[in-house]
């Protein structure tokens, strides 16, 4: 069944030793699938005193020093399914899998070796770190060997506990969620110019499209859902 909205794609991003600004964007990636379920720990650095003291109570504890937040989630790669806009085709699935690989690899900071620092991107979900921990697991091979198919399981952390960060987040790329405004199914190999002179909207098929995101006016996908009432500027 085909997808009616542009789900937006999760991406990892480069950011400096100080986490503030994000760099070379040439090292950015965004994934193929995004994540099931994220999980976010946070643990605060605590510490039984020693010594005499009351014996009757519970040992008072104290906090010793900053907490740390992590988050772990599960990425999945696959050759033979499509990949996102800007991302290459490839027919090795290392090849995707890569561009995340280079995230816990350390990188030359003045006289020492440390992974860059991440950002991890969703939506309005925001968090920055560094990749504490990878795991790649190679689920299907050609019968050439190669591999098509792939797991990573990964495991960021930040040394301190913040409060959350959100982002804005932009709008799906195929127009409005279902529901919310009357809408029109595009059919296979159909234009948004047809779809638009068939509901007597033409002329307008340039404002359509720039007001529901959709890049490829000429062709679109079958089920794609458009908004005919949308102005946009354009």
């Amino acid at each position: 069944m085909p997808d009616a909205v542009r789900l937006e794609k999760a991406e990892i991003r480069q950011l400096d030793a100080n986490y503030e600004n994000e760099i070379k964007p040439e090292s950015w990636t965004k994934v193929q699938f995004n994540p099931e379920t994220m999980k976010v720990t946070y643990a605060n650095q605590l510490q039984t005193p020693q010594g005499p003291g009351d014996q009757t109570g519970p040992a008072a504890r104290q906090f010793v020093g900053a907490g740390t937040t992590k988050l772990s989630l599960q990425l999945w790669f696959d050759v033979t399914q499509p990949v996102p806009e800007g991302m290459a085709q490839e027919s090795d699935v290392r090849k995707l899998t890569q561009k995340v690989a280079y995230y816990i690899t350390p990188q030359a900071e003045g006289d020492t070796l440390v992974p860059p620092a991440v950002r991890f991107i969703w939506g309005s979900f925001q968090f920055d770190g560094m990749l504490e921990s990878l795991d790649e697991s190679l689920e299907l091979f050609s019968p050439e060997g190669r591999p098509l198919r792939a797991s990573m399981t990964l495991g960021l952390s930040q040394q301190r506990i913040t409060k959350f960060a959100f982002r804005e987040a932009r709008a799906a790329g195929r127009g409005p969620a279902v529901g919310s405004r009357p809408l029109s199914q595009a059919s296979g190999g159909g234009s948004l110019q047809g779809l638009a002179a068939a509901a007597g909207k033409g002329g307008d098929w340039q404002a359509i499209a720039a007001a529901n995101g959709i890049e490829n006016p000429r062709r679109l996908d079958p089920g794609q859902l458009i908004d005919l009432n949308a102005k946009g500027r354009f």
